[in-house]
């Protein structure tokens, strides 16, 4: 894909968010929107497999602080045209802005910087025009990024895991060695912009290059097509791979495998891949960031007196826990070092929370010496400071 066709597209527009939607709510409205289009889903269907691509490619650039910024100043840039005029006049960008002035040679000219600026937010592997081959056809390109999605236990979400994906994306046409040509045949060079791929087009002050139409932009025609890949020169590839799922993910994050994704052409790097997690809740913990969370229901006379009680971790064994006399009912204790695993090697904490239980059945001595608690504490109204306070305001 052009970068032309990425300054056309608005991905604030594909995810349904406004231009100054923060990343949380941009990250909401992908994974909803993932969810409601992803190929798993929606079996057979193809306008959802290509919204879902179109959304992950988007989420892809907004996710990225650095790359939505530079996207945002490209479209900003050229959605009024280069030096104010508006090539083609109108709306839209009509020419491929990664072949921006892409015959100077000059070091460090403003053609370099311009197509280097394009080359970091798609990160489509260089720009400008240094470095450019002479034919599309033989121009190292990268493969596509893939996305699929993983659900994990709660488990295995904190301590991390390995889980086997199956993976199907476009490579190089093994009957054609890629070339799109049947086998005893070959490729000819494209007479109308004699292999370059490209066809440059005069707009006054400036020279824009775009895809040749005859060849589209492979600086190749083909007369006699595969018909294994029917002249695309790319085939389907199932492959099944071991994915490594860091310790820690949580629910809706996404993991990038660099160089995971679809292999390169004529050379190039594989793209990468992202992994959508979901993780399960768990019976009794829960989470808050790098720490883990669990409710303990502790007897009356444990909060009133001070007691010491048994508590349990995550996969490991139990830690005691003093509970200091005339605790609360909700009030949290923390356990150093027994929570969700950081980057850094170290580990969040166990937040835990006491829940005091009333007793459901009394027998006659435990209501007996309750009575006697409840005369000798008559005294002591919990709510007397509560009821004061009303009556001031």
């Amino acid at each position: 894909m052009s970068t032309k066709d990425y300054l056309e597209k608005d991905y604030y527009k594909v995810l349904g968010v406004p231009k100054s939607a923060s990343a949380d709510e941009i990250k909401k409205a992908y994974r909803k929107l993932a969810r409601e289009n992803h190929p798993d889903a929606n079996q057979g269907s193809p306008e959802k497999e290509a919204k879902f691509k179109e959304i992950s490619e988007a989420y892809d650039v907004l996710s990225d602080a650095k790359r939505r910024k530079e996207y945002d100043e490209a479209r900003t840039l050229f959605g009024s045209g280069v030096g104010g005029a508006r090539p083609g006049g109108g709306g839209g960008f009509p020419f491929d802005f990664g072949d921006l002035f892409g015959g100077s040679n000059q070091q460090g000219s403003t053609s370099d910087r311009i197509g280097d600026l394009f080359g970091g937010i798609f990160n489509r592997g260089g720009g400008g025009g240094a470095g450019r081959t002479t034919g599309s056809a033989t121009r190292a390109r990268r493969g596509q990024d893939i996305e699929s999605e993983v659900t994990l236990s709660f488990t295995e979400a904190v301590q991390g895991t390995t889980v086997s994906l199956r993976l199907t994306s476009s490579q190089g046409c093994a009957a054609c060695s890629g070339t799109g040509a049947k086998a005893g045949t070959t490729p000819r060079v494209c007479p109308t912009c004699e292999g370059t791929g490209a066809a440059s087009r005069n707009l006054g002050n400036f020279a824009f290059s775009e895809p040749c139409r005859d060849c589209k932009g492979r600086g190749l025609l083909v007369d006699d097509p595969c018909p294994v890949c029917e002249g695309s020169g790319r085939a389907k590839s199932t492959r099944t791979i071991q994915a490594r799922i860091p310790a820690g993910v949580d629910d809706g994050k996404r993991v990038k495998l660099k160089a995971k994704g679809a292999p390169g052409e004529n050379g190039g790097p594989a793209g990468d891949l992202y992994i959508l997690t979901h993780v399960k809740p768990h019976p009794v913990f829960g989470r808050n960031a790098d720490n883990l969370t669990i409710t303990v229901p502790v007897t009356f006379t444990e909060a009133a007196l001070g007691a010491e009680i048994k508590v349990p971790t995550l996969k490991g064994m139990p830690v005691t826990v003093r509970i200091a006399p005339g605790t609360r009912n909700g009030q949290v204790q923390r356990v150093r070092g027994r929570g969700v695993a950081r980057k850094d090697g170290t580990k969040g904490d166990l937040l835990v929370t006491f829940e005091v239980v009333v007793p459901k059945h009394l027998d006659d001595k435990a209501r007996e010496l309750l009575t006697e608690f409840r005369e000798a504490t008559a005294g002591d109204d919990p709510r007397a400071e509560l009821i004061e306070k009303a009556r001031s305001e």
